[in-house]
């Protein structure tokens, strides 16, 4: 696969940020490495990062990169600081680079198919989070949306008693406003989840992994409502051990054309 780290000026943001991007060739003489492409553009997974990570930590700390290769899948990693994919209170607006920006932004520069049924996100702890609130906020745009340890029951991070959003975080994203209930709720989306399909969902996490409990309020919701939810939930903690592991698990779940 081609790997580009692409710096480039974000409107949305008023400033230059960056993403790494993983694209598809076909390519046989690699040793170890095998490489694929669909006719015509490729699909594009959207792979989302977590709170202490940036575009590049994917491809660091996993083996993508080769996972993707013989799929004939690209993989767009965007970088959003500690933004929780939301249009910050007192800061940028993320929510509106990631889910209006971006996907332009990326057919600009690079041959990426449109089409709903080759798009898909997917994303790691704070970015599980941000995969399944863009799923669930444009259910048009994807053909499958996955979590790993994903933050999915945000609203009660706030004053958790173990383990809440550092504080300084949380004013920033979000100030004083009130998270439950709002399009920043991804168990509220799913609860007024409308009559437009929505995407197949795959949720997974670590039973030992402090996030588990926000993943399995989820998955209840989601399932009461006759939701689409495929479950992982297998012992593991919040580590890139386990994410490493089940990014393999997510790409063969996808419904890649073949």
């Amino acid at each position: 696969m081609a790997r580009i780290r692409c710096d480039f000026f974000s409107e949305a943001l008023g400033m230059s940020t960056s993403m790494t991007v993983l694209l598809p060739e076909r390519a046989s003489a690699g040793i170890g490495m095998a490489g694929g492409a669909v006719a015509g553009d490729p699909p594009v997974l959207y792979l989302l990062h977590g709170l202490s990570d940036d575009d590049t930590t994917w491809t660091r700390r996993t083996s993508i990169e080769r996972y993707a290769a013989p799929l004939g899948l690209a993989v767009v990693m965007p970088m959003v600081a500690r933004s929780f994919y939301t249009d910050e209170t007192h800061g940028n607006r993320y929510w509106t680079f990631l889910s209006e920006e971006l996907p332009e932004v990326c057919r600009s520069y690079f041959r990426l198919s449109d089409r709903r049924e080759d798009t898909f996100v997917a994303g790691l702890s704070m970015g599980g989070y941000g995969a399944m609130k863009w799923a669930l906020r444009a259910p048009g745009r994807f053909a499958a949306a996955a979590s790993l340890s994903g933050a999915l029951d945000v609203s009660r991070r706030r004053d958790h008693p173990t383990s809440p959003v550092n504080p300084a975080v949380w004013h920033t994203v979000w100030g004083g406003r009130e998270v439950a209930g709002t399009d920043d709720d991804t168990v509220a989306l799913l609860e007024r989840a409308g009559d437009d399909p929505l995407p197949p969902l795959y949720v997974t996490c670590g039973t030992e992994d402090f996030l588990y409990e926000d993943s399995v309020r989820f998955v209840d919701t989601a399932r009461r409502r006759g939701l689409p939810v495929t479950v992982d939930f297998s012992p593991g903690d919040h580590d890139w051990a386990y994410w490493d592991a089940k990014i393999q698990d997510v790409l063969a779940w996808l419904p890649l054309r073949r």
